[in-house]
């Protein structure tokens, strides 16, 4: 009944809290989630979850006080057996092996971040921006680029059937001079507009970009790193190339860039000319500090161009940034979830160290007539938790290790676990703990022993 009664008390504290933070978490994980006070089912799932929780925490120390031996109790020769502070020292492992787990995984999800975000994708995703040829745009393309070259801050003007982040189709109908007649491997198309490698800021390895001043170019084709490779020419440069049965010839070879997830690995790509697609984006290059007024002259361009749609537009940048909100989410969240979870482990420890120091009193009292120091006797009622804490660290540390390197194999490109990961974590977990346990060990330290051993 005391056990319901506190589980009773700590869901009224609970929902209060809940109310109060839900704003903060729905900003967090950008959810539109509400407490259904309203709802009846929400209601009775709450009640059984906190009659249940009373019940399972109730139920251990309620049936060990039952077996209690009252003469032993009204003596005070009552002795705690072994199983039963294996079973809280147990607890206590069980508690901080969950909050190393989650430190670790906040520190490896946060420098997996890091690495995407500083990640060189082999292009310049700063200062690029893309708009959707809606409408007369599709039409007037020609008309739009002209007169928006001419705008401030407009470096360069593309055009791309995908987005540059997002290239993810795929064809086997790619035929070359000695090719296995039996292989069929799998090209990423793309058709882009001219001045799609300067645009982009891709490195040309090889050959020239797409250029009005050559009509083959329309039957000419720009390969990646990647391609050439499966294609397996050596000198690539005007060689033929058969691609969706249109015969032509290689005219560029770039350096492979991240057009999808990192989690992925860059695929064999083939460019091929797109300038008067009729859907796509065009791909526009500012430059560097004239953002503002470069997009305030596009909007005017757009109304007199093509009124019928809205302006929109969306920065490479922010839509390779998207890519990854599960993970940026996931970051936030566990670092507060790993905060919350040091705090209980903490308390548990708080707890234990109580309970010890109780039992322990008049053992701390004889030492300290017997001429034991406050830090001798410190260090003593130390040593026994901080063996708990370097037990939970050691089961920990491994299954941290091999979560998070599970979690990272999704990804083609990734951050390693180094070994500094696990220092940092051992520090700051057994700082945590020391800190935790030296009041309560302090104080049992500097009491007067007359004030434990006056019934002797």
């Amino acid at each position: 009944g005391e056990a319901i009664l506190f589980c009773s008390l700590a869901v009224v504290i609970a929902l209060a809290f809940v109310s109060i933070l839900l704003p903060f978490f729905n900003t967090l994980s950008n959810k539109q989630i509400q407490l259904p006070v309203s709802n009846a089912r929400f209601w009775i799932n709450t009640s059984l979850l906190t009659i249940i929780t009373g019940v399972i925490a109730g139920s251990y120390p309620a049936l060990y006080l039952s077996s209690f031996r009252p003469i032993k109790v009204l003596k005070g020769t009552l002795k705690f057996t072994t199983r039963a502070s294996l079973f809280r020292k147990g607890l206590v492992v069980f508690q901080f092996v969950l909050s190393v787990i989650l430190i670790i995984g906040t520190i490896v999800i946060s420098r997996q971040i890091e690495y995407i975000r500083t990640k060189n994708l082999g292009y310049n995703r700063e200062n690029l921006l893309y708009l959707p040829l809606d409408g007369d745009l599709t039409k007037k393309y020609p008309v739009f680029k002209q007169q928006a070259l001419n705008l401030r801050g407009i470096k360069y003007i593309t055009r791309i059937t995908q987005t540059p982040t997002q290239i993810d189709m795929g064809t086997a109908g790619v035929e070359w001079e000695g090719k296995d007649p039996t292989s069929k491997p799998m090209f990423t198309p793309g058709s882009v507009g001219y001045d799609f490698i300067k645009t982009m800021g891709i490195t040309l390895l090889m050959g020239r970009d797409f250029s009005k001043d050559f009509p083959t170019d329309s039957v000419g084709y720009i390969l990646n790193e990647q391609a050439l490779k499966k294609i397996g020419y050596k000198d690539p440069i005007g060689k033929p190339l058969t691609f969706w049965s249109k015969k032509g010839s290689i005219i560029g070879v770039i350096k492979d860039f991240h057009f999808n997830s990192l989690k992925l690995p860059v695929a064999p790509l083939i460019l091929r000319l797109g300038e008067n697609e009729n859907y796509g984006n065009a791909l526009i290059r500012i430059e560097a500090g004239q953002t503002k007024p470069a997009i305030a002259d596009l909007q005017q361009l757009w109304k007199q161009i093509n009124p019928q749609f809205p302006f929109t537009y969306k920065f490479s940048d922010e839509e390779f940034s998207k890519l990854y909100q599960t993970e940026m989410t996931v970051s936030k969240l566990s670092d507060c979830f790993a905060f919350l979870a040091i705090f209980i482990s903490c308390l548990g420890l708080l707890g234990l160290t109580i309970f010890t120091v109780e039992q322990r009193s008049r053992e701390i009292s004889i030492r300290k007539v017997l001429g034991a120091s406050i830090i001798g006797i410190f260090r003593l009622l130390s040593r026994d938790f901080l063996t708990l804490v370097l037990l939970a660290l050691l089961i920990a540390i491994p299954l941290g290790n091999y979560i998070m390197s599970i979690w990272l194999q999704t990804y083609y490109y990734r951050t390693d676990i180094s070994w500094w990961i696990f220092l940092v974590v051992s520090v700051f977990t057994i700082a945590i703990a020391l800190l935790t346990i030296s009041f309560q060990s302090i104080k049992a330290a500097i009491t007067k022993p007359i004030k434990n051993l006056r019934t002797e």
